[in-house]
């Protein structure tokens, strides 16, 4: 910086950059509003130091007269500014590129009330700290490019007046100051907005749930005690009644499970970390087989795999389900546990069946029966995965299946 300038320091940040442009809507402007007022204070303190200036430098001036009428202007302006730019309102723009405007021409001015020994080592008429205010507003406006390209264009605007381009920074940091200051409120407002949209979404989301909350306690207060008691009731009465029994069993389940799926958020509603685009939440496909005499337990979080492996990990739970109808003997129950280990989910189907005797496997497998060979093994083996089953005669079987997420050699998306 000239002779008579003030160093500024530069606030840092990460955030990504995005070309915005000049235009705000009044949602994105409420996350930038305390920027916006704490500009205008500093405008209002540069405007004291480029009045200092003034009265210090008046003396060397060849037109004292019109520099002073200059920095009247350059006050009236600074009040117009402060005032407009710290209320949201659709002006605003207007209002910083005017700013860019008034800054360039009260630079100009200099050469109308100096001769060139002074303009050419001094700093220009409204002073480099005063010119840095409409930087400050285009950053805000636009974000860091904006900012950027006004910290330069004012940085040009200045050596143009000054009839010098002088690249030693230790004497002229004008340019290296106006573009960081730039830079640096540009990605502060970024950061603002960021940060604003997402406590937004956070506020909805709440909102969502608390609705889907008392959603379910509405329906279950209601819808699921009716069901309940049809089904009850339905079961002791007995004959025609019994198939309404069971279908309203089946609907009273099924309704118990979609209200426990929209009490927990998922993936999409991101309040979960998102991940690639071939990975499916496991507990649904597992869910869908729940009925009167199957229950499925999950985690309250989602279990995210691979879509082909979560859709041939539902597959063997369904035939193992399958197996339980067929050969568990009349009112036999069977659940199914999900668990997630991190790289490798265990699943676990168990029913309180007859079990079957030993060596039955093997002559089924002899017969042709492949459901527990092919549908069973066969599949978790493709999964690079392990089976193990346990048979009690007279107890029940149970079934502990364990396969990886992503197929050996895929990372985590």
């Amino acid at each position: 910086m000239s002779r008579g300038g003030t160093a500024a320091v530069s606030r840092g940040g990460t955030a990504a950059v995005s070309l915005l442009g000049p235009q705000e809507d009044r949602k994105d402007s409420r996350a930038t509003e305390p920027l916006w007022r704490a500009a205008q204070v500093f405008r209002l303190a540069t405007l004291v130091y480029a009045v200092s200036y003034q009265v210090a430098s008046v003396s060397d001036y060849t037109r004292p007269t019109l520099s002073w009428v200059m920095v009247a202007l350059m006050a009236v302006w600074s009040g117009l500014a402060a005032v407009g730019l710290s209320r949201n309102t659709a002006a605003r723009r207007w209002l910083v590129a005017a700013d860019q405007v008034v800054v360039v021409a009260l630079m100009a001015s200099t050469r109308l009330v100096s001769d060139q020994d002074w303009y050419s080592t001094h700093q220009t008429l409204p002073t480099t700290l005063w010119a840095t205010n409409a930087v400050i507003s285009a950053a805000i406006l636009g974000g860091p490019w904006l900012g950027v390209a006004s910290g330069a264009a004012i940085s040009v605007a200045s050596a143009l007046v000054r009839g010098q381009i002088d690249l030693d920074l230790w004497r002229d940091a004008t340019a290296p100051i106006l573009i960081s200051v730039g830079l640096a409120l540009g990605l502060a407002a970024n950061t603002a907005r960021r940060s604003h949209a997402q406590l937004e979404r956070a506020a909805r989301l709440t909102a969502a749930a608390e609705a889907r909350e008392r959603l379910g306690r509405e329906v279950h207060d209601g819808v699921l005690q009716v069901l309940a008691y049809v089904r009850r009731r339905g079961t002791e009465i007995g004959g025609p009644t019994l198939e309404l029994a069971t279908l309203a069993g089946e609907q009273e389940v099924a309704l118990r499970e979609l209200i426990s799926e929209q009490a927990v958020p998922s993936p999409a509603s991101g309040r979960y970390p998102q991940h690639s685009d071939g990975d499916v939440d496991l507990r649904p496909l597992l869910r869908g087989e729940a009925s009167t005499t199957v229950w499925v337990s999950a985690p309250a979080v989602p279990v995210l795999m691979a879509r082909e492996r979560a859709a041939e990990v539902a597959a063997v739970v369904r035939t193992a389900l399958s197996n339980v109808e067929l050969h568990a003997g009349g009112g036999a129950k069977a659940y199914v546990l999900l668990e997630d280990l991190g790289e490798e989910v265990i699943v676990s189907v168990r029913d309180d069946g007859v079990g079957f005797a030993p060596g039955r496997l093997a002559e089924a497998e002899a017969e042709g029966r492949m459901g527990v060979s092919r549908s069973i093994l066969g599949r978790v083996a493709d999964l690079g995965g392990a089976a193990t089953l346990e048979n009690t005669p007279g107890e029940g079987v149970e079934w502990e299946i364990r396969v990886r997420k992503q197929a050996s050699g895929k990372g985590r998306a």
